[in-house]
C-alpha cells in the first residue's frame, strides 16, 4: 500500500564546480539520489553554454570557477531563464542573493547535499521543508 509519493520538481541538475574531487563526489551523490546530471563543468563559459542548450531544473554552483570564472555570473544567467540556483561554496556570496535560492556551505556531507536539494525542491513548489541541513542558508527571496 502506497501512502504518499514525493513528486519532484527537480529532475535535472547542472553541476558547476572547479574542484575535480568535489565535482565527482557531488555528481555521484545526486545521481545516487535519483537525479539526472545534465553536465558537470568547471568554467563559467561551459556552464552558460549548457544553460542555453539543455533543460535544467537546478544549478548547483560553486562561486570561484576555473579560468577566473564566476558562479555568480552563471547564477545571473540561470535566473534570467527562471532556473533556480543553489550555491555550494566555502563562503556564501552576499552580493548575489537575488540570483539564488540559497547557499550550501562547504564542507558538507553527501546526506546534507541531498537534503539541501530536497529542501530547494519543496521551496520551489511553495512548501516548507520539515528539516534543513545545517550548512544550508536560504536567501530571503526563496
Amino acid at each position: 500500500m502506497l501512502f504518499s509519493r514525493f513528486t519532484r520538481s527537480i529532475e535535472t541538475i547542472l553541476i558547476v564546480e572547479d574542484e575535480p574531487l568535489v565535482a565527482f563526489d557531488n555528481e555521484l551523490r545526486v545521481v545516487d539520489a535519483g537525479y539526472r546530471v545534465v553536465a558537470t563543468v568547471d568554467t563559467e563559459a561551459e556552464a552558460i553554454a549548457v544553460l542555453e542548450r539543455e533543460p535544467i531544473h537546478l544549478v548547483l554552483a560553486d562561486v570561484n570557477l576555473s579560468r577566473g570564472g564566476s558562479g555568480v555570473e552563471v547564477a545571473r544567467v540561470a535566473s534570467e531563464r527562471d532556473i533556480p540556483v543553489l550555491f555550494a561554496t566555502g563562503t556564501c556570496p552576499g552580493h548575489a542573493k537575488q540570483y539564488a535560492i540559497g547557499c550550501l556551505i562547504k564542507p558538507y556531507s553527501a546526506a546534507e547535499l541531498v537534503k539541501a536539494i530536497h529542501a530547494v525542491d519543496l521551496l520551489i513548489r511553495g512548501q516548507t521543508p520539515k528539516a534543513m541541513p545545517k550548512p544550508l542558508n536560504l536567501y530571503s527571496a526563496a
